[in-house]
């Protein structure tokens, strides 16, 4: 099971970032992951979202959004639980290209999204390890 995630390129300027998210505030969609890296000319904000369909055609109005599938993770909120996913995928051939974590609203839940160079395999392993990964039904409902 996968995530639907948005790419939302924006320059690298003061009040893009501010611009991206009150667009989705005032359409009342709800930021459950954020992520945000740059360079010296754009920003790359990766954004797990309420609802990603409007959210993609809202923000394309003003830039460049795409959407990808990705992991979403669901593990115990504690220490060594990152290092028991990915020992998991260790020797697998199985690259993270990139992640970001968040805590969910239960104080026992922490949740990691990441990109791999292969989901299905990335998946096949998690399953066998008994480690669940989320669709975007389960990852909302898990956070409501």
């Amino acid at each position: 099971m996968t995530v639907t995630q948005l790419s939302v390129y924006i320059e690298n300027k003061p009040g893009k970032l501010a611009e991206v998210i009150s667009r989705l505030s005032a359409a009342e969609i709800n930021i459950r992951a954020l992520s945000l890296a740059d360079t010296s000319d754009f920003g790359l904000v990766r954004l797990i979202v309420s609802d990603a369909e409007k959210a993609k055609k809202l923000l394309g109005e003003m830039t460049l959004v795409s959407t990808n599938n990705v992991l979403a993770v669901e593990m115990a909120d504690r220490s060594g639980a990152l290092s028991d996913v990915l020992a998991a995928m260790d020797n697998q051939d199985v690259n993270v290209e990139y992640m970001y974590a968040f805590a969910g609203k239960q104080p026992l839940n922490a949740y990691v999204v990441m990109q791999v160079n292969d989901i299905a395999k990335a998946e096949e392993i998690l399953q066998k390890n008994n480690i669940g990964t989320l669709c975007d039904a389960d990852l909302l409902e898990s956070l409501n």
